[in-house]
């Protein structure tokens, strides 16, 4: 597995270029409507809860949108053979049996 870290200098000019032109990327009908986060918090305990999962070897985060078209991550758990830990039938599943924060 690659080593995901990054210096705080590559953090604080990475996050600072998405704050800047977040809004740029937007087409005209949704820009200045708050749709692009610029962070999120999660409990540890959500992380603890998806990293215990057998075979669970990292965590691969999706963006997804709610009602109000507001963006937000969605983390899931991966397998040692890259697979998200869901039912069979994948995220569009009603029911799951992996942990989804």
């Amino acid at each position: 597995m690659p080593n995901n870290q990054i210096t705080a200098d590559e953090a604080v000019k990475m996050t600072s270029l998405y704050r800047n032109e977040k809004e740029n990327i937007l087409s005209d009908p949704f820009k200045g409507k708050n749709i692009l986060c610029i962070s999120e918090t999660f409990d540890r305990s959500a992380f603890d809860a998806l990293l215990a999962q057998e075979d669970c070897v990292s965590v691969r985060i999706y963006y997804g949108m709610d009602d109000q078209l507001q963006v937000h991550a969605i983390a899931v758990g991966a397998n040692s053979t890259n697979q998200d830990i869901l039912t069979s039938v994948g995220l569009s599943a009603a029911t799951t049996d992996g942990v989804i924060i």
